[in-house]
């Protein structure tokens, strides 16, 4: 018994043998998959290998005369082994996929394992486009969970998937100026009255829940919704919406008169704290610029959305 392709003889004299086995002492080649390990196929490869040594074994049983037990037994493991083989074969065909991925502007061509998560991809991303894993944002038909699978978000050939975030030096440069901001409003805040009590935010908080603003639910977190939140108040007692445009990294602050569209990762802190008699509601400070005066206040934020609002911009890592 034979096997095609793997033996270069199976019968003659020393040499024929020696040549048959410098033949199957030669690995196949392995492949290397987008995450950096070695893929299945690599299993395909030492199955071949495997199977071929043994047909060599086969056939010198054969030519020295063994017994017809032995020999049936090397045909059904060569038999299975094959079978192995062919089944490897088709999860490396079929589980890849490629697609592109935009960062920054740029367009990378990408390969990768569809049964593998969007933990996976952005452990991936981080070595080529330099922004750490923790603070990747994957869009794909909105904002793409880490747990899910590319098959889960059915992404086909060609699609596009959407990658924001901070490269480290940037964030360390936000991270060192936050972490002082961050201490210098700590000491500040433990000689500061509570913020409803404050001036400045109780002439506006006086004026009562908006009639428009959306349902707060307090002792809840969820992620933000699909739509802009809107109904709320600035300093000035106007009304103003915040969209989160995940995508492009950028929050949008609407008012009647403009709409300014800040960048995320230039916005040094987040600052909240429950309405009194309202906890259903927070007020919210977005800190734009290096000083505290430089917050934008916003009122009546529901508080099930303040979680999700500071992740979304500052990432889980300042959280």
């Amino acid at each position: 018994m034979k096997m095609e392709g793997a033996i270069a003889g199976d019968s003659g004299d020393g040499e024929s043998k020696e040549k048959s086995s410098a033949h199957v002492d030669q690995a196949a080649p392995t492949t290397v998959d987008n995450t950096g390990g070695v893929s299945n196929c690599e299993s395909s490869s030492s199955t071949l290998l495997n199977v071929a040594k043994q047909q060599l074994l086969c056939d010198q049983n054969d030519n020295s005369g063994g017994d017809v037990a032995e020999s049936n037994s090397c045909t059904t493991a060569t038999a299975n082994d094959l079978h192995v083989e062919s089944n490897d074969d088709d999860s490396c065909s079929d589980s890849a996929v490629d697609f592109i991925v935009v960062y920054n502007k740029k367009k990378y061509d990408i390969t990768f394992n569809s049964n593998k998560t969007v933990k996976d991809l952005k452990g991936y991303l981080q070595g080529l486009i330099g922004v750490p894993s923790s603070v990747q944002k994957v869009m794909f038909k909105g904002l793409a969970k880490d747990e899910q699978t590319l098959k889960d978000l059915d992404v086909k050939s060609g699609a596009k998937v959407m990658v924001v975030g901070s490269k480290l030096d940037q964030i360390m440069a936000v991270s060192a100026s936050t972490a002082e901001d961050n201490a210098a409003e700590e000491k500040a805040a433990t000689c500061k009255e509570p913020f409803c009590k404050q001036k400045i935010h109780k002439k506006v908080l006086d004026k009562g829940v908006p009639d428009d603003v959306m349902v707060g639910i307090k002792n809840v977190k969820d992620p933000l919704p699909p739509h802009p939140l809107s109904g709320m108040l600035n300093k000035m007692g106007g009304k103003v919406r915040l969209t989160f445009k995940l995508e492009l990294d950028q929050l949008w602050i609407g008012t009647k008169e403009r709409t300014d569209k800040i960048t995320m990762n230039t916005i040094k802190s987040i600052v909240s704290e429950p309405i009194e008699n309202h906890e259903e509601y927070h007020i919210v400070g977005f800190q734009l610029g290096t000083t505290e005066a430089s917050r934008y206040w916003v009122y009546w934020v529901p508080a099930q959305y303040v979680d999700s609002i500071k992740s979304a911009i500052l990432g889980t890592w300042m959280l």
